[in-house]
């Protein structure tokens, strides 16, 4: 005889496979599209790889050495990428922390009107970069474009410096802003109202609930938004290729804009991979750095305490054990 509770045990959890048969179509797409281009790319980095031809000559480590190789082509071309990605990364990072975090306080309060306004800066972010690039070329061109129009300026914002980091930072955090500001809508309404409640119980004043419930708050989508915004700062591409094509004279010729030509015109598949992966480690210990200082530090300080606790717990029973 069957026993009832066994049986409903086995229909109620099912079969130990499941949730990896749920998982599958993911991880089938993920190895396609991430895994084995990535190893594939690590093995291009290592010839002399040119798709127009049929032998890739190896060459071990020498396209990562020419890099490190004053001497070398390769070597002024990836490092001024990379100072001009560096450029727009500093740049436009604090605008587009600090800027979709105040629109999005100001959005979150209740006043007539409030989604179409949320509708409004998010519009931007829907729209592709050869759109934006494109229309903001003409508006920022300095003959005809609008902008000097209305401002009444004759500034060239595509062909002189530093008009034409302006110009791309202001596209880039119009462009985007409203992106953040809904990743941090969604935060500010996770906070509870009590805790704002209580802080004005104490008598704090916008400023304290700011700094000692909002941003404690906010500390899991800081992190996101800060990852995920200088990722999207350091692979910038559209933006310089379409407004400014990477002038004037490549000083806004990012690093990805290096990596492209040298890969896909001179057909240097090889050397280009080596670059994108030397990026992808700069790219990895920036991410790692954002993560380490917005760590919660009062929940690693109590995580620790609990770890000495367990140990010495651990300790003293094996004391006891072998007394």
């Amino acid at each position: 005889m069957s026993n009832p509770s066994k049986s409903r045990a086995s229909r109620r959890f099912g079969s130990p496979l499941t949730p990896y048969l749920f998982l599958l179509p993911y991880l089938l797409i993920f190895a396609t599209f991430v895994v084995v281009p990535a190893v594939f790319g690590v093995w291009i980095s290592l010839h002399d790889w040119d798709y127009m031809l049929d032998s890739k000559i190896f060459l071990g480590l020498q396209n990562y050495a020419d890099l490190l190789d004053e001497t070398s082509i390769q070597y002024p071309e990836f490092w001024n990428g990379m100072k001009n990605t560096l450029i727009f990364t500093v740049a436009s990072v604090p605008f587009l922390i600090v800027i979709p975090l105040l629109l999005a306080m100001l959005l979150n309060n209740k006043f007539p009107g409030r989604t179409f306004f949320r509708a409004l800066f998010f519009a931007p972010y829907v729209l592709g970069v050869a759109v934006i690039g494109l229309m903001w070329r003409y508006l920022l061109d300095g003959n005809f474009g609008i902008i000097n129009a209305i401002f009444g300026t004759d500034i060239q914002w595509t062909t002189d410096q530093p008009w034409a980091w302006v110009a791309l930072v202001g596209v880039t955090v119009w462009w985007t802003m409203g992106f953040n500001a809904i990743i941090y809508l969604a935060g500010l309404g996770d906070i509870p109202a009590e805790q704002y409640e209580a802080a004005a119980l104490d008598g704090a004043g916008w400023w304290n609930k700011f700094l000692y419930v909002t941003l404690p708050g906010l500390r899991p989508v800081l992190i996101f938004i800060m990852v995920t915004t200088v990722l999207a700062s350091a692979n910038m591409f559209g933006q310089s290729y379409i407004i400014t094509g990477g002038g004037p004279t490549e000083s806004t010729k990012t690093a990805i804009m290096t990596i492209t030509e040298l890969g896909l015109r001179r057909y240097q598949m090889g050397a280009a991979a080596a670059e994108s992966y030397v990026l992808a480690a700069f790219l990895a210990l920036v991410s790692i750095a954002n993560f380490w200082l917005l760590r919660d530090k009062d929940a690693v300080r109590e995580r620790r305490e609990l770890k000495i606790e367990r140990r010495d717990k651990d300790a003293l029973r094996r004391q006891e054990a072998t007394a």
